[in-house]
Parts: structure tokens; C-alpha cells; sequence
């Protein structure tokens, strides 16, 4: 008996160690492959946007741009775009990806970027790393499970790639799918793919974003009661965020039932906005408002133009992400707040971009990650309090309709329910 135990003990251990080395392998060459896309993909962005902030003139193709992406999609026949919602989708079914969405979200991303669109680059990045996953997954014959994994794996090193923050990427795919639960079995191999693709990216020249706050003060009392006001206000501002993106959608396709009218016609409501606004400052991602805000410099309505022009430009067809702009959105309002308490905006504006973050993803961990990363662990106390409550507070709205809410966020209650 005590022989057949460890035999039994030895073929365990030996599969165990057969599967590790496997994924360490897909998930090198993962890393390897989707850092080398994240990098063409971070300079293209760079380049387009560089190209519309030094002529303006570009601007003028915010009317046809949206149209240029349907007309696109529909020579490449993949008329329903799920984006990210179907990336989210696979992992949790079987639905399968096209490995053609990789290469469309990657030329409709640029072009949107260079309209002047206000769209990030994350989402975006997810949905190449996703649909590239897939397609990897395809190619080494795994089996569906090992296919959802691989899937998890390519977008933490697309995002990884992107937006250099290795930690936050290899946990937000893991977190984003469930709320509740996280998918473990997809640790390893989301770890390894990052840290490679952040690596590759950041030696040819994609520059991780990361920024210092000069003045920390002590936490105190005072300091929380404020945070948990900030944070009670973040929440329902991510709220706001995810409800004006979903009823910006649902009205323009109720009002416009033509998507190419409904695409141009949007991109003259972002073409007036840019002009009314007097400036570029909400197109694009929103990443210079958020170097702006952190240096103390305050613009009162922003996050509220920010809400505005992203819901717009994602309602007309135009593609990205949300995540750079919900960061926008939070270091605005977090700058608005502390400015009217007469507090250092810096703080509350970092505070702002971690819980919106949160507030709008419904991940707590890759929220607080992501502060760590971008801004060090100075200012912990203050980050994880605020998106604790901002977690809570802002319910169960998501900017992903295809995000399952597992656990209820208020009780120990197995809830199993799509994302408000």
C-alpha cells in the first residue's frame, strides 16, 4: 500500500511538473509575441497622435472616421464587434474569437486616434491580446479550458506591453471576467507573459508610464474621512461613466437606426464639442489631463467633457478602450474635489484614477496594483481605502455588459449575474 501511495504521489508530481513547464513555455512565447505587437501597436498610437496634436487639420476626419471603421469591418465581414465583451465572453463559454479581430481593432484603434477620437489604448490591447490568445491556443491544439487560459495570458502581455505595468496586467485579466472569483489556474502563465512583453516593449523604446506624487501627507484621521468622501464621489462617478456610455449607445442607435449615419453624425457631434471646447484636450486618450492634473494644474468640467466625448466617439463606432479615459475622468474629478476642499490635487487626483478605475471594472486588486505601479507605495493608505468604498459604492454598474457579478459586494451571496 505504501508503495502504491507513492507511486501515486510521483505521477501526480510528475504531471504537475509536466503541465508548470508547458505554460512556462506558452507563456514565454506568448509574452515574446504579443510584446512584439504591443510595441508596434504602442508606437503606431504614438506616432498618429503625435501627427493630430501638431496638425490640428486632422480633426476634420472625425466625421468620416467611424465610417472608415464600418466600411473596414464590413469588407473584412465581421459586422457584430463585441470587443471586449466577446473577449470576456470566450473566456467564460465557448464562443470563439476571430483571429481577424486582432487585425481590425488594431487599424480601427489607429484610426481612430488620429480623428482625434476620444478612445484609449488598453481596451484595445486586451482584445488583440485575446483574440491573438485564441488563435494561439488554436495553433497548439489546446483543449478548450487550456484555450481560456491562453486567452487570459495574451491579454495581460498586450496590456503589459502597453502600458508597462506588468503586475496590474497579469492580475486585471485574471479579475475582470468574474467578480467574486479569479481564475488561478491562469497565474503562472499571465505572470510570465507580462513581465516578457513589458521587458521586450520597454527595451525598443514603449516607456512605461509612471509618475511621482511630491507631496504625501501623513496618514491621520483627517486624512481618511476625507479619502472616504473622495471615494464615496468617485464611486458614483464611475457610475455616471458607465451609465452615459450605455445610454449614449442605446439612444443614438434608437434615434439613428443607420450605423454609417450614426457614425457620421457622431463625429460631427465630436467635431463641434472639440471646436466648443476650444481645444484637443478631451481627444484622444486623455493622458496629457492626466499629467496636467498631477501637477496641480485644475480644469473644473473636465471629467464631465471627458464622459461626454468617450461616450460619444465608442456610440458612433469608433474603437479603443476606456480604461486611459476613465483614468482621465478620476484624476479630473479627483483634482476638482481636492481643489474645493483646498487640498493637494496631486493625491486626490491619483486617488481619482485608481478608484474610477475600480468603480468602472469592478477590480479591486488590479485597481490597487495599478496605483502602486503608476505612483509607488507612498500613498497606500490612501489608495486602498478609496477603492474599497468606491468599489462598493459603485455597485454593480461596468463598462463591460459581459462582466459576470459571481458574488454579491455586499453579503456572502452567490448572485451569478451579468454587469448592470
Amino acid at each position: 500500500m505504501d508503495t502504491d501511495i507513492i507511486k501515486h504521489k510521483i505521477h501526480h508530481n510528475s504531471i504537475r511538473i509536466i503541465t508548470t513547464t508547458r505554460w512556462i513555455i506558452f507563456s514565454i512565447l506568448s509574452g515574446l509575441i504579443m510584446g512584439t505587437i504591443g510595441l508596434l501597436f504602442y508606437h503606431s498610437i504614438a506616432f498618429v497622435t503625435i501627427l493630430r496634436e501638431n496638425n490640428p487639420l486632422f480633426l476634420a476626419l472625425l466625421p468620416f472616421g467611424a465610417v472608415i471603421i464600418l466600411l473596414m469591418y464590413r469588407l473584412f465581414h465581421y459586422n457584430e464587434d463585441g470587443g471586449t465583451n466577446l473577449v470576456l465572453s470566450a473566456i467564460q463559454s465557448d464562443k470563439h474569437i476571430p483571429g481577424r479581430m486582432s487585425v481590425l481593432i488594431f487599424l480601427a484603434t489607429i484610426i481612430s486616434h488620429l480623428a482625434g477620437a476620444s478612445v484609449g489604448r488598453e481596451g484595445a490591447s486586451l482584445q488583440i491580446g485575446g483574440s491573438l490568445g485564441g488563435y494561439l491556443g488554436k495553433i497548439l491544439h489546446l483543449d478548450e479550458r487550456e484555450k481560456k487560459t491562453m486567452i487570459m495570458c495574451g491579454m495581460s502581455a498586450a496590456f503589459s506591453a502597453l502600458f508597462g505595468t506588468p503586475m496590474t496586467a497579469a492580475i486585471f485579466s485574471m479579475e475582470v471576467v468574474s467578480v467574486g472569483i479569479m481564475h488561478y489556474q491562469a497565474l503562472v502563465p499571465c505572470v510570465i507573459a507580462s513581465y516578457i512583453a513589458t521587458g521586450l516593449a520597454s527595451h525598443f523604446g514603449a516607456v512605461p508610464i509612471h509618475y511621482t506624487i511630491d507631496n504625501i501627507p501623513e496618514f491621520d484621521l483627517v486624512g481618511g474621512i476625507y479619502t472616504g468622501v473622495f471615494a464615496i464621489a468617485f464611486g458614483i462617478v464611475s457610475m455616471l461613466f458607465c451609465v452615459c456610455m450605455r445610454q449614449m449607445e442605446h439612444i443614438s442607435r434608437l434615434v439613428l437606426k443607420n450605423q454609417y449615419a450614426r457614425a457620421f453624425i457622431g463625429g460631427c457631434v465630436l467635431l463641434a464639442a472639440t471646436i466648443i471646447s476650444g481645444g484637443q484636450m478631451y481627444n484622444g486618450s486623455g493622458i496629457h489631463t492626466i499629467a496636467s492634473c498631477l501637477v496641480g494644474e485644475h480644469y473644473r468640467l473636465a471629467f464631465l467633457w471627458k464622459i461626454l466625448f468617450t461616450s460619444v466617439s465608442i456610440a458612433c463606432g469608433y474603437k479603443g478602450g476606456e480604461i486611459i479615459p476613465s483614468l482621465s475622468i478620476g484624476a479630473s474629478f479627483g483634482s476638482l474635489l481636492a481643489t474645493l476642499c483646498g487640498l493637494d490635487p496631486a493625491l486626490a487626483a491619483s486617488v481619482g484614477m485608481g478608484s474610477v478605475f475600480c468603480g468602472v471594472t469592478n477590480c479591486p486588486i488590479s485597481s490597487l496594483l495599478l496605483c502602486f505601479e503608476l505612483f509607488g507605495m507612498e500613498a497606500a493608505p490612501y489608495f486602498i481605502i478609496s477603492i474599497s468604498l468606491s468599489y462598493v459604492v459603485s455597485g454593480y454598474y461596468s463598462l463591460y455588459r459581459s462582466q459576470k457579478i459571481v458574488y454579491s459586494k455586499f453579503q456572502s451571496n452567490f448572485i451569478d449575474k451579468k454587469a448592470d
